[in-house]
């Protein structure tokens, strides 16, 4: 990727970062809602105490406002808290009336109706509609400017930036010409050459000067940006327009006249401007409707994920976040330390404070969630360096699937509807959550890893040692965490569930560790081990059976959560009922149907074989050939009988699992003694062939022999 790619690419993303600042704003002020304040700093049961409401509380020391400010303010305050604390009282009469009586009874009907009669309320309730209305509209207009293509935003960018000149022409002109308001006429200076007057520091001319560099610098870039009419007249005079008033102001001309310069200066571009708005709103509708014709021939044609995905790259959208919740932390960082409210005493205090804004919104949340997916993307891609591999899918989806799983969990347990410390005691336990899952991602890495170094037989001991440490971090860690928690936590649901994340990783990474060890206890033997299938089954099924246990515990877990902890979070408790319906299907009932299914195959296969008469020696001297499956000497075989009563050898393992043996038929995989060796060869070579295929899919499949040895599935 070129150096100008990159730099384009990045100018693409700080663009659509304003967008997602409004959003935020809108979001925090509850969208023009009023919203209740915080007055219970109890924190939850089963969490950590942190004092945080000092930074929620500006020392008086610290005020240099006056009076007459702090008098305005704080009578404002008081409004808002009569009006919030009056609005919320009827809320809750209203809810205990019908709560009582139901909402049909006619103690509800009469306080509904003297809620009607109070103008108060009503003109509250008129306020309060206007400004969701304005919010809701400028929700949806920053939503769709953040979604436009690069072209169009380019052109939005450049008519904000061509009216806020305007503006700030303006508001320059008028603070100029109140500098010469009760000062003599500049002109007479100039005239008489009165360089002592002009050149004074703290005179009229030199602080009119920055104001008519400025003008000039605005009228050029006007000429530049605007997308008006370009007159070529017009084009070439806007800078002398922008600072006409400073010029006409230094001649003798009466106040009244004066007064009106600026509005007369700024009627020029705002009349271009209007212009621009007139001629360009056909064209911003069929914008919309082409965007809107190319989403639904997108979804026709591809489906509605792979739109999401294709938007989701082209509007770079992780690391639009990851750059706007760093602008975000960087102003509340630098609002501390203009304050005088960092240093060096109080820096986890800080930490605490920055961390807890920066989960305050939605918008906020998301741009934790980019911060976080980044940083679990990069632990990945350490424990993939540490590992000596570099093609893995685990790691390529650890920060995607991190991402997603702390957002759930934070719209689960309403993160930003919660008070400042009990918001900061639930993020740090959400983290908790979240490492525990960052771990079982991690055993997905190396468990592949161990099977290939003990299958491959691989002698390099610096990859088995690296896979080992990490196995034993993937031990440590949950039981060092564990001790931590439980030692400082009284008992809770959110520990039960970190508890048993913690102990499933560990279950899961013995049960690694003992397939491995088998693994490597087979290559050292100097004969066939027979039963090494059925121990790896049994290792296996442990390990399966821990899991599923502990599928229902967290089920019933999250159930009681849903049904005694979730009363004051609606939208948590419906995503949480959600999340445990998806958790019942896949993880407890496809499970328990999967494990059941390969039990009783096992099963079916084990008696079937064990059913069959085991052959004699003279039987194994006359075949004198190795098992066409593993390619061992035959020391003990089962003989049965074909379909034409003709005797056969099975020269599979009494341990196959997931085949279907189907003796009914003589179907099982053997091999016929016959008399020429070459023949018993090569039916040998196909037997184990198709059989090794069939295991491997783990699928059902019986295996015909013909006379001449050919085999049919």
């Amino acid at each position: 990727m070129s150096v100008r790619t990159k730099v384009l690419g990045m100018v693409d993303v700080m663009m659509r970062v304003p967008p997602i600042l409004v959003i935020d704003e809108i979001l925090k002020i509850g969208m023009g809602l009023p919203s209740r304040s915080y007055t219970d700093k109890s924190v939850d049961k089963g969490g950590g105490a942190s004092d945080i409401s000092s930074f929620h509380h500006q020392s008086s020391n610290n005020s240099i406002d006056a009076a007459a400010g702090t008098d305005s303010i704080s009578n404002f305050d008081m409004f808002t808290q009569v009006t919030n604390a009056s609005l919320e009282k009827a809320i809750d009469n209203a809810s205990t009336a019908a709560i009582a009586g139901g909402v049909l009874s006619s103690s509800f009907g009469n306080l509904i109706d003297e809620l009607a009669k109070d103008s108060y309320l009503s003109d509250l309730l008129s306020i309060t509609s206007i400004k969701f209305v304005i919010c809701v509209l400028g929700l949806f207009c920053a939503l769709g400017i953040f979604m436009l293509w690069t072209r169009h935003l380019v052109m939005v960018y450049m008519f904000v930036i061509s009216l806020g000149l305007t503006f700030l022409s303006h508001w320059s002109n008028v603070s100029a010409l109140a500098l010469m308001e009760n000062n003599s006429c500049i002109l007479e200076d100039i005239l008489s050459m009165n360089t002592t007057r002009l050149l004074d520091t703290g005179g009229v001319a030199v602080s009119l000067l920055p104001h008519l560099v400025a003008q000039w610098f605005m009228g050029m870039l006007f000429a530049y940006i605007h997308l008006g009419p370009r007159y070529s007249i017009l084009q070439r005079s806007m800078p002398l327009i922008f600072a006409s008033p400073i010029l006409l102001a230094t001649l003798p001309l009466k106040m009244r006249i004066i007064k009106y310069l600026p509005i007369l200066a700024a009627a020029v571009p705002l009349l271009l401007t209007k212009i621009t708005i007139m001629s360009s709103g056909m064209e911003a509708g069929k914008t919309v409707y082409n965007g809107y014709q190319f989403a639904t021939n997108f979804v026709s044609n591809f489906g509605l994920s792979a739109l999401i995905e294709n938007e989701w790259q082209r509007l770079n959208v992780p690391s639009v976040l990851r750059v706007f919740w760093t602008i975000r932390i960087t102003q509340e960082f630098l609002g501390l330390v203009l304050n005088d409210q960092v240093n060096a005493m109080n820096l986890i205090p800080t930490s605490q404070k920055l961390l807890v804004d920066g989960c305050e919104t939605l918008t906020a949340v998301l741009g934790m969630t980019s911060i976080i997916s980044v940083i679990c993307h990069y632990i990945g891609k350490a424990f993939q360096w540490y590992l000596l591999t570099f093609e893995n899918d685990e790691e390529k989806s650890l920060g995607t699937v991190s991402a997603v799983l702390f957002y759930i969990l934070a719209l689960q347990t309403g993160l930003t509807s919660l008070s400042p410390d009990k918001r900061f005691v639930r993020l740090c336990r959400n983290l908790c959550l979240l490492f525990t899952a960052l771990l079982h991602f991690l055993h997905n890495i190396v468990s592949p890893i161990l099977m290939s170094l003990s299958a491959a037989r691989n002698p390099s001991r610096k990859r088995h040692f690296r896979a080992l440490t990490v196995c034993a971090f993937l031990i440590i860690a949950p039981i060092v965490l564990l001790v931590t928690l439980w030692s400082r936590h009284s008992p809770s649901t959110w520990l039960l569930a970190v508890t048993a994340f913690s102990v499933e990783v560990v279950v899961k990474v013995c049960v690694s560790l003992a397939t491995y060890s088998l693994f490597l206890l087979d290559a050292r033997r100097p004969s066939f081990w027979e039963k090494l299938d059925d121990y790896l089954y049994y290792v296996r099924a442990f390990g399966n059976s821990v899991e599923f246990c502990f599928g229902i515990l967290l089920f019933f877990n999250g159930a009681w959560i849903l049904i005694f902890e979730s009363a004051q979070n609606a939208t948590g408790g419906a995503i949480r009922a959600i999340m445990m319906c998806i958790h019942a299907y896949f993880n407890i009932w496809c499970e328990a149907q999967a494990g059941w299914s390969v039990f009783m195959k096992r099963r079916s296969a084990v008696h079937k074989i064990s059913a069959l008469p085991e052959a004699t020696s003279a039987q194994l001297h006359a075949f004198d050939d190795v098992c066409a499956i593993c390619y061992q000497d035959n020391s003990l075989s089962e003989a049965a009988e074909s379909s034409s009563n003709t005797p056969s050898m099975v020269t599979v393992s009494t341990s196959v699992s997931g085949a279907n043996l189907n003796s009914d038929e003589g179907f099982v995989t053997i091999t016929n003694t016959m008399n020429s060796n070459s023949n018993s060869s090569t039916s040998s070579t196909a037997a184990a062939a198709t059989f090794a295929t069939a295991a491997a899919s783990n699928t059902t499949h019986s295996f015909r022999f013909s006379r001449n040895l050919g085999m049919q599935d």
